[in-house]
Parts: structure tokens; sequence; C-alpha cells
């Protein structure tokens, strides 16, 4: 029952965060606009903005098999490629599920090790997590005033969260929390099961170190540019399918990529209430109204939201039909 109870709270918690989030969001909006803006989009830009979104997941689908190989897992470029599309739309129905599913979709059809797997993506994570904080930092010292301003707005003060940063509070909390976890560790070795845990972490480690023995270190690296360069095309493009925003420029969709990117964050479905907010706010500092920025958010990640949920259709679709045995 307290399994059922955790499951479903973590099904729909995140709901309930996102939906109270847009509701706080729009609630004075006047939405009556949405349909007839819709219906005016210039669906060319849209479409093209869809393509890289797609190519994105390719790419890291490509990357997979790549990250993969050195551990002696030889997993089909298909199936790598239908496991992220599928992992994207499972993170619809729980945050982080995504993780998981990609690993079970690649043990069932190609035999590949769950817990290997599974570190990889620890991996991937890394190297996201790197390249996100690499864009900030860039974005941050070229538009300082911008998010300054952005802070004020939305209630918040840039110094103040800059002198936490610096604070000795924060690194005495730090390592305070890893010493906590090396009590842990200490005391989990007392219990038999132990062994167990240390060989699947061990199967974790491995996939995660597995990039020092990648064969083509250079595509790796090009690879993973280029999924970032897809994710900020597939936003910005759609600047241009908008009379407000066409104009906006792409130190804008820079500065408003980042700010979406942090959002998501909040665990909600595809990051819908804290992106839609920042993503408004945002663009409300260039100049945009706050109704059409509104339906900006509104449209831009409903027709992403549901290209997400389409490619995880496709993905369940045809990977039992790409594995039929011979």
């Amino acid at each position: 029952m307290k399994k059922i109870l955790n499951t479903s709270l973590k099904i729909v918690l995140p709901f309930i965060l996102g939906g109270a989030i847009l509701y706080r969001t729009y609630r004075d909006f006047d939405l009556s606009k949405v349909k007839d803006i819709f219906w005016h989009l210039d669906w060319f830009w849209m479409s093209v903005s869809l393509l890289f979104g797609i190519l994105s997941h390719v790419l890291r689908g490509w990357r997979w098999k790549q990250t993969l190989e050195p551990m002696g897992e030889h997993a089909k470029l298909n199936n790598c490629v239908n496991a992220i599309f599928i992992s994207y739309a499972s993170n619809m129905i729980i945050p982080r599920l995504g993780e998981i599913s990609r690993c079970g979709v690649l043990s069932k059809y190609d035999g590949v090790s769950f817990t290997k797997a599974l570190g990889t993506v620890v991996t991937e994570r890394l190297i996201d997590s790197l390249c996100v904080l690499l864009i900030i930092g860039g974005t941050l010292m070229l538009n300082i005033h911008v998010f300054d301003a952005f802070f004020a707005k939305t209630g918040s003060n840039f110094h103040s969260i800059t002198d936490l940063l610096s604070s000795p509070v924060l690194y005495i909390i730090g390592a305070s929390t890893i010493a906590f976890l090396l009590l842990i560790y200490f005391l989990i070795r007392k219990f038999t099961i132990f062994s167990r845990i240390k060989g699947i972490m061990t199967n974790i480690w491995e996939g995660i170190i597995s990039l020092r023995h990648v064969k083509n270190l250079p595509l790796f690296v090009f690879y993973t540019i280029a999924i970032w360069v897809c994710y900020f095309f597939h936003f910005y493009l759609t600047f241009y399918c908008f009379d407000f925003s066409a104009n906006l420029g792409w130190t804008a969709g820079l500065v408003m990529f980042v700010g979406g990117s942090i959002a998501v964050l909040v665990p909600t479905p595809n990051g819908a209430g804290p992106w839609h907010f920042a993503v408004i706010s945002m663009m409300s500092l260039y100049g945009v109204s706050w109704e059409n920025a509104g339906i900006f958010a509104l449209i831009v990640h409903g027709i992403q939201t549901l290209l997400i949920i389409l490619l995880g259709i496709y993905g369940l679709a045809v990977l039992p039909f790409t594995n039929k045995k011979q």
C-alpha cells in the first residue's frame, strides 16, 4: 500500500505543481487570442524548429550508442534512438522516469546490461550539466543586466544569490552532507547486502567512466555540441512564427533559452509552469507585452510537448517490428 501511495504521489505531485504554477501565471490572461494567433502562425518556421527538435533526439541516440560500445555493449542504432524518444515521453508521466525506461528498452531488445547502461546515462547527465553551466556562464557574462532585471522583476535579489554562493555556511553544509553520506556508506558495508549493491555500483561506475574509452572522441564532442545547438534552434526559430517576436534576435533567444533550461529543473511534466513563467518574464523584458509573451509560451510549449508525445508513441510502436527475430 505504501509503495502504491509513493508511486501515486510521484505521478500526481508534479502535475499539481505544474498546474498551480500555470494557474498562477495565466490567471489574469485574456486567452481569447490564442486560437487566432495559433492559426496564423508561420508554420514553415515552426516545422523547421520541430525538425531540429527531432534531430537533437536522434543525435543523442547516436552518442549513446558510442558510449555503450567501450563496455562491449553493442545496441542497434535505431533502438538507441527509439529508446531516447520513449525516455522523453516517459518523463511526461514521472519526471526522470525516462532515464530508467531507456535503459530498460536496450536491456529488453539488445540484452544490454541495465546497470552499465544506467552508468552511461549518468555520464551523459554530467556532461549535459557541464554544457548547461558553460552556456549559462557565457550568457550571464554577455547579458548580466538582463538577468539582474529579471531577478528584480520576479522579486529575487541577484546580489543576495551571489552572497549565498560565497558564504562559508554553504560550504559547511556541503561538507556535512558529504560526511553524512560517508557514514551511511560505512554502515551499509556492515550488512551482507553490501556485496550485491557493490556489484551493481561497479557496473554503474564502469558505465560512468566509459567515456575514457570512446573510440572516436572528436565525434563524441561533435555530437554533444550539435545536440545543444539543435536544442537552441528548436527554441529560437519559434520566434519567427510570431510577428511580435520575429525581431528579438539571437541574443534574446539565448537569454530565454538559458532561463527556460534552468526553469525545467523544477520537477513538472516537461517543465510546464516554471518554463512558461521564466520565458514570459524574460520576453517581457525585451518589450513584448505580457499577454503576447504568455501566448507565445503557451503555443510553443504545447506544440513541442505534442512532438515529444508523438515521438514516444512512434518509438513504442516501431520497436517490436524492428526487432522481430528472423
